[in-house]
């Protein structure tokens, strides 16, 4: 049986498709014909729920596989803290559509893009090749129940963010 997308429960899947959203929000957030700011307060949820969901429920799960890298893991854990520091920093910005908006956007675009890219290629492969099916599917459970968890508590704001930036170092 053919799954949608919608669908899926392995959690490769799932986080591709946080990824793919959070592609779509950065459009909406660069667009005049968008609302900017309901885009920014729905990346920065997504964002923050995303990755603490990743590093609560995905990441130790994947360093008990030999062939994925502890120092990949730990990468990835780094460049959240470097995605939600830019996420700070843009949602300190008074304006929207300034042109500090502008260049803290791009900042943290740059950030979660190559985060994302990096994920998908190196982690996120080693886990669809190394991780059966039945254990990336309870894996995608406890994704999303955190993920969706955080969401409900307003987690994008950026006192949160703060905290989740304190607790990372």
């Amino acid at each position: 049986m053919t799954r949608s997308a919608a669908e899926t429960t392995d959690v490769v899947e799932l986080i591709i498709q946080d990824h793919r959203r959070m592609e779509g929000l950065f459009h909406a957030m660069r667009s005049v014909e968008a609302d900017r700011a309901a885009a920014l307060r729905e990346f920065a949820d997504l964002l923050i729920a995303h990755g603490e969901a990743e590093e609560s429920e995905v990441y130790p799960a994947l360093r008990r596989y030999k062939k994925v890298d502890d120092e990949e893991v730990e990468h990835g854990e780094e460049e959240h803290t470097e995605g939600n520091k830019a996420l700070a920093a843009l949602l300190e910005v008074s304006e929207v559509g300034s042109d500090e908006w502008d260049e803290k956007l791009e900042e943290l675009s740059e950030a979660i893009t190559h985060h994302m890219d990096e994920e998908e290629r190196t982690l996120l492969n080693h886990a669809r090749e190394l991780v059966k099916d039945e254990r990336r599917a309870e894996l995608g459970a406890a994704f999303v129940r955190e993920r969706d968890r955080l969401l409900q508590q307003n987690c994008g704001s950026l006192e949160n963010v703060r905290k989740v930036i304190a607790n990372s170092e």
